[in-house]
């Protein structure tokens, strides 16, 4: 039998995520406050404190019905463009998950997939833009190259160390969209928050699987 994940441990990434962000919003608005209006970490964090209040408050759910309230709190939330950006991530996700109690290896890699084409109708931003497409992207490219084989837990790392990366790559671009691409060179050796933020996300989607799994 293959190994899968269902609501139990879907619920569990959710809440690691949330802890990613409570450990480091400080530090996310530090890297805005170079780039930014400096309140990006205020405004993650309010996004991923909904986020774990809606696992909290649906304890008997499905898959879809579950990350479409996740969605749906976020996109509620106050605070420029991160809510609606993030939340349509999530809707994406809930769309992906339609029908499915549990998610292998590839179906992780969908549902992935799916929320990462509902953001991109939403921005227009590449790899190379200073966003947090920097680290969405080479996560999605990740997921759907890692070995089956080998694992949800090893491909949800594979997508966290793409993620990183992407992040870390951001140090050296110009930004095309927000307040930030006003600042033309000044935002060179400074890392994009949103993306740093993403990066974080997909550790704290990696580390829950340290709890893990059925079908295994």
């Amino acid at each position: 039998m293959s190994e899968t994940i269902g609501y139990k441990q879907v619920c569990g990434m959710l809440n690691a995520a949330a802890d990613q962000i409570r450990m480091n919003h400080q530090m996310l608005s530090k890297l805005d406050s170079a780039v930014g209006d400096g309140d990006h970490g205020t405004t993650i964090l309010r996004a991923m404190e909904a986020v774990s209040k809606t696992v909290s408050e649906n304890p008997e759910s499905d898959l879809k019905t579950l990350l479409s309230a996740v969605a749906w709190a976020v996109m509620s939330c106050d605070g420029g463009s991160t809510g609606p950006l993030l939340g349509s991530f999530f809707m994406g996700m809930s769309d992906g998950a339609a029908g499915r109690e549990e998610l292998d290896c590839a179906g992780v890699a969908a549902v992935f997939d799916a929320g990462v084409t509902k953001l991109q109708k939403q921005s227009r931003a590449q790899v190379g833009d200073k966003t947090m497409m920097d680290a969405f992207l080479p996560a999605l490219a990740a997921l759907k190259s890692a070995d089956s084989a080998r694992g949800i837990k090893a491909a949800l790392e594979q997508a966290a160390e793409a993620a990183a990366k992407g992040a870390e790559a951001t140090q050296n671009m110009k930004a095309k969209f927000g307040r930030a691409r006003n600042l033309g060179d000044r935002v060179l050796g400074h890392t994009d928050p949103g993306a740093v933020s993403i990066s974080l996300i997909l550790k704290g989607f990696s580390e829950a699987m340290e709890h893990r799994i059925s079908g295994s």
